[in-house]
């Protein structure tokens, strides 16, 4: 993500740590440490030459002096890295210098290192969708009977409660959490595989060196390397779209319930938050257009890791370095719209009495399935309808409550009387399944 002073409106602070210049480049010794230790504890080189690598394998030691310029012409970091560990290493113990990055290959360091960022980065996202999922079932068990518009098309529907809207979010957020657990073990393992994947270069101390490390990083040693078969990349950026959609689809809807003409529900209060350079009373859905934002701009970074899967033989040109950018860029803007909305849950307002209110802005006629369903018994589902369907065209024409025209009309009359007619314009008496609904989301819930 481009612009430190843009990463708290639009990432995660904290996340954008885990993908720093620092991290990344730390993110890569700490394979190299790792990889000196597995093979001296597998006799492949001396334990002194390990722990003299060891040693020089943090980021303050070494002289990254013209780095990048270097990086641009080598193609990638882990060469001149390598370059400058040697010669850090070098220093202290020439003998052990040549034995860095024994037997493996830049990409080698490059995923690994990567892997180890992700999974920083997914133990953040993890707990936020926790803190989201906490927020969320707490509205949905709040509000179970709190009735607001249901709406269709953008138009008044029928009655639901503010609790069954909480709880379709939730219950897409636990889908989300149960996705991201099952991608762990095939997320979390290592890049292990020399330079075209057979680790010929270790002779026959390849898989013990390979076993070694991944127990050193804990990552898990999957069946073989993997350097161009990419689809735990992509599962993991399609994962991270599908969790920013959600996320788009619930700032979506707290930004509608935000119009002054809705006003049903706001963004938590704050000094400096919301307001307009030049209204005063202005009281904007900040959070809620970041995380559209992010939105927004999910797609096209999970379009990318889809597009650079398709890489050439042993080992990717150009795919493979498109991801460099796209997935830290995703995973950062992800964890960022994750804290906005967790962040807005929390402290979310709702305006229960405004919900009521504009249940009855269209006097009655949201009520009008609720009696044509009560007709429908006695005269027919398509006669009752058209009986109803007149009625609302004459409330609408003469500007009266939809109950009121129905209590003078003989036909209905006939069926429903004044007591009937009431209970059928109250929205509490027509939310159908609703609580059972509730229920059933929150009792699936993951704790």
């Amino acid at each position: 993500m481009t612009g430190s002073l843009l990463i708290p409106l639009f990432g995660s602070r904290a996340v954008a740590d885990l993908f720093s210049d620092h991290a990344r480049l730390q993110a890569l010794l700490d394979f190299e440490a790792a990889l000196a230790a597995a093979e001296a504890a597998t006799g492949v080189i001396p334990q002194a030459a390990a722990g003299a690598i060891t040693a020089a394998c943090r980021v303050d030691r070494l002289d990254l002096a013209g780095f990048a310029d270097e990086a641009e012409r080598a193609g990638n970091l882990a060469i001149p890295l390598v370059k400058r560990l040697t010669a850090a290493v070098a220093r202290d113990d020439a003998g052990a210098a040549r034995f860095v990055h024994w037997g493996a290959t830049s990409q080698d360091a490059i995923d690994t290192g990567l892997v180890l960022q992700l999974r920083a980065a997914q133990g953040v996202i993890e707990a936020d969708l926790a803190r989201l999922s906490d927020g969320l079932a707490r509205l949905a068990q709040t509000h179970r009977r709190t009735p607001e518009v249901g709406r269709t098309w953008l138009q008044h529907a029928l009655p639901i409660s503010f609790g069954l809207k909480a709880a379709g979010w939730l219950d897409a957020v636990e889908r989300h959490r149960a996705r991201l657990a099952a991608l762990r073990p095939r997320l979390l393992v290592l890049q292990f595989g020399g330079a075209a994947g057979t680790l010929a270069s270790l002779g026959t101390h390849g898989l013990a060196v390979a076993e070694a490390l991944a127990h050193r990083l804990d990552l898990a040693l999957p069946a073989m390397p993997w350097h161009t078969a990419r689809d735990r990349f992509v599962e993991l950026g399609a994962m991270l779209g599908l969790i920013v959609g959600t996320l788009g689809k619930i700032a979506r809807d707290l930004s509608l319930l935000m119009q002054t003409d809705v006003g049903e529900a706001f963004e938590p209060a704050g000094a400096g938050r919301g307001g307009s350079s030049t209204m005063p009373h202005k009281r904007n859905p900040v959070a809620a257009a970041a995380v559209l934002a992010a939105a927004t701009r999910a797609p096209g970074l999970v379009a990318t890791l889809m597009s650079a899967q398709v890489q050439e033989h042993e080992r990717g040109l150009g795919g493979w370095h498109a991801e460099w950018v796209a997935l830290p860029e995703l995973t950062v803007l992800t964890a960022g719209a994750l804290a906005q909305t967790a962040d807005t849950i929390a402290g979310l307002e709702i305006d229960a009495a405004r919900m009521r209110a504009n249940l009855d802005a269209t006097r009655g006629l949201i009520m009008a399935e609720a009696v044509m369903m009560a007709l429908g018994g006695a005269l027919g589902r398509l006669e009752a309808h058209h009986l109803i369907e007149a009625a609302c065209r004459r409330a609408v024409a003469e500007g009266r409550h939809l109950r009121d025209v129905l209590a003078q009309d003989p036909a209905v009359a006939a069926h429903l009387d004044a007591t009937a007619l009431d209970r059928l314009f109250d929205p509490l008496n027509y939310l159908g399944a609703t609580e059972a609904l509730i229920d059933r989301v929150l009792a699936a819930r993951h704790g």
